[in-house]
């Protein structure tokens, strides 16, 4: 008798630390999983932000422009002593480049050479040299090739951009109102061409020593 109850205790004993044991197994698993998707959902975060780099850079790269062609100077005096009023150059999208809107800006007031404060233009260009510093100067727009009638530039279209009006004294001035001072001979100087997206073009030309009306500054 007494040995089946020493023998029914014993197996009260065992049943007991086998619930145990399974427990601590239960909640070695229930750990285990947690941690495991905790470290899959920060690797997925962390995919997911090398992603967006990724396209974000794309997307920058494909914004970019460049430029087609020369770049033509127009002198309102000539000479060594004279001084150029006007830059045209022609700019396209790099392959596979988003569209750019390149609506002109507004001609301000006093024909200043500059953008109105309340221009719409998205695209600033900007000139630099040692001597100065001048943004957002104002600029006309003309579609060439089988470019169609808006403003967008797009895949396969070129823009002929002229900074400065052409014809002297008319609305929104040229760089002779927008500089000061003048862009003289044998000085050099940089166009910053800036768009929402991509990375700003930017080319450097020097003026010849002897200033003509219309020169090819390549």
């Amino acid at each position: 008798m007494l040995r089946k109850l020493l023998n029914l205790v014993h197996k009260e004993e065992t049943g007991i630390t086998g619930l145990e044991t399974a427990i601590i197994l239960i909640a070695f698993v229930v750990v285990a999983a947690v941690f495991a998707y905790t470290v899959l959902s920060a690797g997925l975060f962390s995919t997911q932000k090398s992603q967006e780099s990724v396209y974000s850079a794309l997307e920058e790269t494909q914004s970019t422009l460049e430029l087609r062609g020369a770049v033509i100077a127009k002198a309102e005096n000539t000479g060594a002593n004279g001084y150029l009023s006007q830059l045209t150059f022609t700019v396209a999208n790099v392959l596979g480049g988003e569209a750019i809107d390149f609506t002109a800006p507004s001609a301000a007031g006093g024909n200043t050479g500059v953008a109105a404060a309340a221009s719409n233009n998205i695209v600033v260009i900007s000139f630099v040299n040692q001597d100065q510093r001048v943004e957002d100067l104002y600029w006309t727009v003309t579609k060439l090739g089988d470019a169609d009638t808006d403003d967008l530039l797009e895949a396969n279209e070129k823009f002929q951009i002229t900074v400065g009006n052409a014809t002297a004294g008319a609305a929104g001035g040229n760089l002779v109102d927008a500089l000061n001072p003048n862009l003289l001979a044998n000085k050099n100087f940089t166009i910053e061409i800036k768009t929402p997206k991509g990375a700003v073009m930017v080319f450097e030309r020097t003026t010849p020593a002897f200033i003509d009306s219309v020169m090819n500054m390549n």
